[in-house]
């Protein structure tokens, strides 16, 4: 069971580790949007967005709502964003921790200077 477990959140990640993926979705937090709409924001060409938008399909992270022949994206389950905003937080630690110590590696170079 605990296997099983493992295995859906290691494709649950795995859908979510491209670049693209994650941008269609944080665009996705302010409403559903159709492949045009995608490609503008993402500056990227339409078979790019139709192929993260249907990793993002098949791993039943966005739905897909018709309306004549335009097709709408929207989120299936919000709380995608609050990972996703747990994700940068713990990012923006990261970066801090990593400035900390780049300071002070560039003071102990400075004081290294003038002895």
């Amino acid at each position: 069971m605990n296997q099983l477990v493992h295995q859906f959140k290691a494709d649950f990640f795995k859908t979510l580790s491209h670049p693209a993926r994650l941008a269609i979705l944080d665009h996705l937090r302010n409403g559903e949007k159709n492949v045009s709409e995608l490609q503008t924001l993402l500056e990227a060409d339409q078979s790019t967005i139709s192929q993260q938008l249907s990793r993002l399909r098949s791993g039943n992270l966005v739905d897909a709502r018709k309306e004549g022949t335009t097709v709408y994206y929207s989120v299936r389950d919000p709380m995608i964003f609050q990972l996703m905003d747990a994700a940068r937080e713990i990012f923006n630690r990261q970066l801090i921790d990593h400035q900390e110590l780049l300071q002070q590696v560039n003071e102990e170079g400075s004081t290294d200077d003038t002895e």
